[in-house]
């Protein structure tokens, strides 16, 4: 196959894409723009050579997204586990008045985010020590942290 033929082919599954929004084939596509472009400077790479750098190159096109995708940080808090936030300690940025919303932040972020908006049962003066109770749909619950809890 000469190079423009991958490229071609390419362009053909980048565009399949479009029709198939899986975000899978766009990586098929970039494997074979990267044939095309190996084989406009390497003109004498057999057939098997070719689809065996087309194969090996989507594999890691496919390898690397799913990798970046997986470790990426998310931003949404939907759907995420709980548990993971209870008992966590935070700090008060704004003030907390009894079931007004307030905001926590985390030395380390929780989830994605280091600050998050919270409630709490009592007022929370700003930069008090607090500790995550429950969560409440989108919001923390908070109360102070008893001297003596870590």
């Amino acid at each position: 196959m000469l190079w423009w033929h991958w490229v071609v082919a390419g362009i053909g599954l980048v565009l399949a894409e479009l029709a198939i929004p899986a975000f899978f084939i766009i990586w098929f596509g970039a494997g074979a723009l990267l044939v095309g472009l190996v084989a406009l400077f390497m003109p004498d790479l057999s057939l098997a050579e070719q689809l065996s750098i087309w194969l090996l190159a989507s594999l890691a096109f496919v390898f690397a997204w799913f990798r970046v995708f997986r470790t990426g940080s998310h931003k949404t808090r939907i759907g995420q586990s709980d548990g993971q936030l209870v008992g966590e300690i935070g700090l008060t940025v704004s003030a907390v008045a009894p079931f007004a919303r307030g905001t926590v932040r985390f030395q380390k972020p929780m989830l994605g985010a280091e600050e998050w908006a919270c409630i709490a049962d009592e007022a929370i003066e700003a930069g008090e020590r607090v500790r995550v109770i429950a969560v409440e749909g989108s919001f923390l619950k908070v109360a102070r942290n008893q001297k003596g809890q870590t």
